[in-house]
């Protein structure tokens, strides 16, 4: 038997998880959105090295240097721009890719994001 004095809080929490539950989704969905960001940034420095590591030990540096950024980056290549400048002791390789951020919800909050890697090897002879 309950005492007169005492509300009723049944259903308080059902309520509290009701209003919560939506932010908790959103921040779960901006993670998943970074995650991929960090991935996309990961594989543009990893694609970088690569293509500067190409053009290094190439008679064609540019050709050798681009080929071998795109491949590095496998699909994601469509979006990229792959730079080799090559000077007389060293080759740098810049790529370019936008990260387009289409997780759901999450999207529409964050910008698409450019991210960018540079990578500088010497020439070998």
């Amino acid at each position: 038997m309950r005492s007169p004095a005492r509300s009723d809080d049944r259903g308080q929490a059902t309520v509290e998880l009701a209003l919560g539950f939506p932010l908790v989704c959103l921040c779960l969905l901006l993670l998943v959105q970074l995650a991929v960001v960090i991935r996309a940034q990961v594989a543009v420095v990893h694609a970088s090295r690569e293509a500067a590591r190409a053009a290094a030990v190439s008679a064609d540096p540019v050709a050798d240097g681009t080929a071998a950024g795109r491949a590095a980056l496998g699909a994601a290549a469509t979006g990229a721009t792959v730079a080799i400048r090559a000077g007389p002791a060293t080759v740098r390789a810049t790529v370019r890719l936008t990260v387009h951020t289409d997780v759901p919800l999450a999207g529409a909050l964050v910008p698409d994001v450019d991210v960018t890697a540079d990578a500088v090897m010497q020439t070998e002879p």
